[in-house]
């Protein structure tokens, strides 16, 4: 199946000159989204990983089904304020402001192997939180998987000693 199909290019969003990769089209087609998750998942099949990752909002839409199909728990790496009792939490910038992520104290066992998933690798400014994040609560990180990678905004740079897969590649 080809998915770039199901990504569609708006213009001049979120700001003139940004050409906005809009994965919309991809969730509403059940097959076009099936597809994406089990190619997603099939990398992974067999690998060393005990757990899946993911940054609010958008990699959950990804890593939740994904944790389903290789049988292994979601940990949710939530904004400030959502998540109840004791978190570990990262401060990070991005080309706007800040951002923080938190995730459960007791959410990662100790030397856990843990798939952080996303939508889009951009500059990987989250990406790159994410894993520290998960490091910072005991884990390891056991790989980085994506949807969509605009490779020309080098958002490997950020995650260089990481294991990166891309399903499409812009």
């Amino acid at each position: 199946m080809d998915l770039r199909a199901y990504i569609r290019d708006v213009p001049d969003f979120p700001k003139p000159g940004v050409l906005f990769k809009d994965i919309m089209p991809l969730l509403g087609s059940p097959e076009a989204f099936a597809f994406a998750i089990a190619e997603l998942a099939a990398h992974y099949q067999g690998a060393d990983i005990d757990a899946v990752a993911a940054a609010e909002a958008r990699g959950f839409l990804f890593a939740a089904p994904m944790a389903l199909a290789l049988k292994k728990p979601l940990i949710p790496l939530r904004k400030p304020g959502k998540l109840p009792g004791a978190t570990h939490s990262f401060k990070y910038d991005l080309e706007y402001g800040s951002a923080e992520l938190h995730v459960h104290a007791d959410a990662i066992a100790p030397r856990a192997r843990v798939l952080i998933v996303d939508d889009v690798l951009a500059t990987g400014g989250t990406m790159a939180a994410a894993c520290q994040l998960v490091e910072r609560a005991g884990g390891t990180v056991a790989g980085c998987a994506f949807l969509i990678e605009l490779g020309f905004l080098n958002g490997r740079r950020p995650l260089a000693a990481r294991d990166i897969f891309s399903l499409l590649t812009y």
